[in-house]
C-alpha cells in the first residue's frame, strides 16, 4: 500500500464540445513511479466536463492503490480554483462531477489542489489524446489499472504552482467555507430620522460609536475574527468608524472595498420616505416594486445586486477558506443574504435589518450556502 501519491489528471475535447477523452496517472510522491494509469473516451462533452472525468478517476485509481494523502495537479484552472474553493461551480453540467469528485476527496485524509502548466501534465494529456484517438478509431476505451510496468517519468517540478489549496471535508463541499460576518453600519445623523443615505458621507453619532463599540466587543468574542482580523469595509464614513472599532477589538486593520458602498439614491438622498414619495410620486412607487427603476441620479437595486455579487465573487476567491467581517451597509448586506439564499428580488423589500446588526452567511466551494444569521442585535441590549 502507497499512502502518498501524487495524482495528474487531465481532459480534452476535439471541438468543445466534440468528441472528448480524459486521462490520468497515479504516482508514488516519494520515487515518482507510475502505479496506476486510467483513461476513457467520453463521446461528445466539453473540456471542462472531461478535465472533471479526468480528475475522478484518478481519485479512484488511488483510493483503489489504498493511498491516504494526495497531491491532485491539474492544467485546469476552472477545477483546481472550484476544488480549492475559490471559485463556485455554477454550470449545472460540472455540479453533479464536483460534487463526486468531492465525496472521493473525503475518502483521504488530506488532499491538496495544485495547478500545474500544460507541459508538466505530459503523460496524463497524452492518455486523454490516446483515449480520443481510439475513440475516433471505434475502440472501446476503458480505464486502464494497475500499471506498475510503466517507466517512472519524473515527477513534474517548479515550472510555478499560484493555486494551491488544502482540502477539508463539511457536508459535501470541499475545504472549509468562506464564512462573511456581515455588520451594518451604527446610528449616523440621517438614519437618526429615517433618511434615505446612500453616498452622502455622514458620520456615526455618538449612539453610533457605542454600538459599533458593543458589535466589535460581539466580534472579538469569535475566535476565528481574531485569528485572522480580516476586516473588509465600505468606503464611507460611518461604516469606517464601525470597522474602525471592529479592528481595535480584534486587531489587523481594515481593507476598503468600493463594491461594499451603499445604493447611490440619487436626488433622493436624505429626504424622508415621505418627502421622496411626495416629490417624486409615480418614480417612487415603482422603485418600491422594480428593481430595475432607477433614483434620479442614482442606482437601481439591480445594479447594486451586479455590483455586491462581483465583490463577493473577488472576495470569496481571495480570501477561500476564512472568516471575515463586511462592515457595510442595507442594501449591500441584502445582496449578499439573497445570493445565499438563491432569493429573487423580493428580498430587498421583504428583509428589515437593523443598525449594527449582525448576519452570518457561509459560502461553500460546490456553490451551496448556508445563512447561519440574520439582523442579530443581541449584543446592543
Amino acid at each position: 500500500m502507497t499512502s502518498r501519491v501524487i495524482i495528474e489528471a487531465d481532459g480534452g475535447s476535439r471541438g468543445n464540445p466534440g468528441p472528448a477523452g480524459f486521462g490520468a496517472v497515479v504516482r508514488d510522491a516519494s520515487s515518482g513511479e507510475v502505479l496506476a494509469e486510467r483513461r476513457g473516451g467520453l463521446g461528445e462533452a466539453t473540456n471542462n466536463v472531461a478535465e472533471y472525468r479526468g480528475l475522478i478517476a484518478g481519485l479512484s485509481a488511488a483510493l483503489e492503490l489504498g493511498a491516504e494523502e494526495a497531491e491532485i495537479r491539474l492544467d485546469s484552472k476552472l477545477v483546481v480554483e472550484q476544488m480549492s474553493g475559490r471559485w463556485r461551480v455554477k454550470h449545472p453540467d460540472l455540479q453533479p462531477l464536483a460534487s463526486e469528485a468531492t465525496q472521493l476527496v473525503f475518502s483521504f485524509a488530506a488532499a491538496r489542489f495544485q495547478w500545474v502548466a500544460r507541459e508538466q501534465n505530459k503523460h496524463a494529456d497524452r492518455l486523454a489524446n490516446e483515449a480520443m484517438d481510439a475513440q475516433a478509431d471505434g475502440e472501446e476505451v476503458g480505464g486502464s489499472g494497475r500499471n506498475a510496468d510503466a517507466p517512472p517519468e519524473p515527477a513534474p517540478t517548479g515550472g510555478g504552482s499560484p493555486s494551491t489549496s488544502a482540502v477539508t471535508s463539511w457536508s459535501g463541499a470541499v475545504g472549509a467555507p468562506t464564512r462573511l460576518l456581515l455588520l451594518r453600519h451604527g446610528q449616523s445623523s440621517l438614519s437618526v430620522d429615517r433618511r434615505y443615505s446612500g453616498r452622502g458621507d455622514v458620520a456615526l453619532t455618538d449612539l453610533g460609536h457605542r454600538q459599533a463599540q458593543a458589535a466589535a466587543k460581539r466580534l472579538a468574542s469569535v475566535e476565528e475574527v481574531t485569528d485572522s482580523a480580516v476586516v473588509l469595509t465600505s468606503p464611507l464614513s460611518r461604516a469606517r468608524a464601525t470597522a474602525e472599532a471592529v479592528v481595535a477589538a480584534t486587531g489587523g486593520e481594515p481593507v476598503v472595498h468600493e463594491g461594499l458602498a451603499e445604493t447611490d439614491f440619487g436626488a433622493w438622498e436624505g429626504l424622508t420616505f415621505l418627502e421622496a414619495s411626495e416629490r417624486y410620486p409615480r418614480l417612487h412607487t415603482a422603485w418600491l416594486g422594480d428593481p430595475s427603476v432607477t433614483p434620479p441620479g442614482g442606482e437601481s437595486l439591480n445594479t447594486v445586486f451586479e455590483r455586491v455579487n462581483a465583490t463577493l465573487d473577488g472576495v470569496l476567491r481571495e480570501h477561500a477558506g476564512k472568516t471575515l467581517v463586511l462592515v457595510t451597509h442595507v442594501t449591500p448586506i441584502k445582496a449578499i443574504l439573497r445570493t445565499a439564499l438563491c432569493a429573487g428580488p423580493e428580498l430587498f423589500y421583504r428583509l428589515h435589518l437593523d443598525l449594527a446588526s449582525l448576519s452570518v452567511a457561509e459560502f461553500y466551494p460546490d456553490g451551496n450556502a448556508s445563512v447561519r444569521l440574520v439582523n442579530d442585535t443581541s449584543h446592543l441590549g
